[in-house]
């Protein structure tokens, strides 16, 4: 039995959750890589508050979900340092945030990192990225992690995906970070240190 810990953090507003079934898509999808196909209902594990904004924080293996509730504020950002790592793999939300961590490190000044990951542009180190141009958002083909946010995106058509390298963000004029928390928050006076 492998002891591997993922995640999903979901959204509730006084006591309303967000998104769910986006949330258990993924949860679904993460263990059937381990050959397991009957599935908890993760809604009825949660009972948020019921004032205020809150992160559900949705731990789980195998065999087992716990539930925490943290309040939420946002994080301002306004500034991205690029960082480089063609071999890091993140491809479902897990506890295990070592690499992300190290990376973040090296933000120096900035708010956040934007991880490069083979000369492509991926995600930052909480959020999927998309960019504006000629009317259309675009976020990364590959992203380090299909978010549920990106993905409830793309499902409705208000994204669409393209393969941007570093060289390509001079040519998009808007920036936004997406994740569960956040939704759809465009940058405004965004700044890359490269």
């Amino acid at each position: 039995m492998t002891t591997n810990s993922f995640l999903e953090t979901i959204k509730s507003i006084d006591g309303k959750v967000y998104n769910i079934s986006y949330h258990q898509k993924r949860y679904e999808s993460v263990l059937s890589t381990f050959g397991i196909s009957v599935y908890k209902n993760l809604e009825e594990y949660l009972r948020p508050p019921l004032n205020g904004l809150y992160k559900c924080r949705l731990a789980y293996t195998l065999d087992s979900i716990s539930i925490t509730y943290h309040a939420y504020t946002k994080k301002n950002i306004h500034s991205l340092h690029l960082v480089y790592d063609d071999t890091i793999v993140y491809n479902k939300k897990s506890t295990n945030r070592a690499k992300i961590d190290e990376l973040y490190s090296l933000k120096e000044e900035c708010d956040d990192i934007l991880i490069v990951k083979n000369g492509f542009i991926t995600d930052t180190s909480i959020a999927n990225v998309a960019f504006y141009k000629n009317d259309i958002w675009y976020t990364p083909t590959f992203p380090l992690l299909k978010g549920t946010t990106r993905q409830r995106l793309l499902e409705n058509g208000f994204l669409c995906t393209a393969d941007i390298k570093v060289e390509d963000l001079k040519m998009y004029s808007q920036t936004a970070i997406l994740n569960a928390m956040i939704d759809f928050d465009i940058i405004t006076d965004i700044s890359y240190k490269y």
